[in-house]
């Protein structure tokens, strides 16, 4: 009865430890891939911002709209359509994007992200709120230059209270009327997340399938410094070498086990 029993633990033990060096191995082999995902991607971005600044207009092609390709537009700055994107950090401070469409000259839209601005605290009182007056686009036809993303980047919530969240604009936005000013953090429109289809959709301007991330030195008191995906594939590589030396652990005991099983029936025959 004992030997029966022991013989079952065995089984059971034999059992674990393959799944376990099945899984650690599977691990293993997930961590190169992401490793192989980051290289491309940071191939993606040396091709990129290694080609020729692309001009922004009704002669792009959209074959050239590269993402980290440096761009340049020209157009005038549509302030009433100005939007702030939340929960924005910079370097461990809370803050927010300042995003603004720029008209271009052929009547299609560009949305510019103009900069990152410190989240002001809700305690203060009203008259010292941060005056967003500074950050107000200058009328006229303006130049911006920077780098093309396909899209805003996003903001992933494990969950939120509000509906659509992936979208973020509410039914009443835009409201009709004329340009407040001066506008501050508290008035413009706060959002998670954007999508240009959908500003497209509210707002009526036919956008360009991409967004400019503004790198150009403006003194408008926003700071341009836009975070990127990461590409060090070396930590991926280490934490491949890890599952797989846990991997040889498993199998090494499993080997053992087995080897130590077969002994013994082998004996008691």
């Amino acid at each position: 009865m004992a030997k029966s029993h022991t013989q079952m633990l065995n089984v059971v033990a034999m059992i674990l430890l393959a799944v376990l060096t099945a899984g650690f191995i599977s691990l293993g082999n997930w961590q190169l891939s992401r490793a192989d995902e980051r290289r491309v991607i940071a191939e993606a971005i040396e091709r990129g911002r290694s080609r020729e600044a692309v001009n922004l207009d009704a002669t792009t092609d959209d074959k050239d709209l590269l993402p980290w390709r440096p761009a340049k537009a020209e157009g005038i700055w549509l302030n009433k359509y100005s939007l702030l994107l939340d929960n924005r950090n910079l370097e461990g401070k809370p803050g927010l994007w300042l995003a603004t469409p720029l008209k271009l000259e052929d009547g299609r839209a560009l949305l510019v992200l103009r900069g990152w601005l410190a989240r002001p605290l809700s305690t203060l009182p009203g008259n010292m709120q941060t005056p967003m007056k500074n950050f107000q686009a200058p009328p006229g036809m303006q130049k911006v230059s920077g780098e093309i993303s396909l899209r805003v980047p996003r903001l992933y919530e494990l969950w939120s209270p509000i509906a659509r969240p992936e979208k973020g604009l509410p039914d009443n936005w835009p409201i009709g009327g004329e340009e407040k000013s001066p506008a501050t953090t508290e008035t413009l429109l706060r959002v998670q997340n954007l999508d240009v289809n959908e500003l497209s959709h509210r707002t009526g301007l036919r956008f360009l399938p991409v967004v400019l991330m503004q790198l150009d030195e403006v003194d408008d008191g926003l700071t341009r410094v836009w975070p990127g995906p990461s590409v060090d594939s070396d930590k991926n590589i280490g934490y491949a070498i890890q599952w797989f030396g846990f991997a040889a652990i498993a199998g090494l005991v499993l080997l053992g086990l087995i080897y130590k099983t077969l002994r013994k029936l082998k004996t008691a025959k």
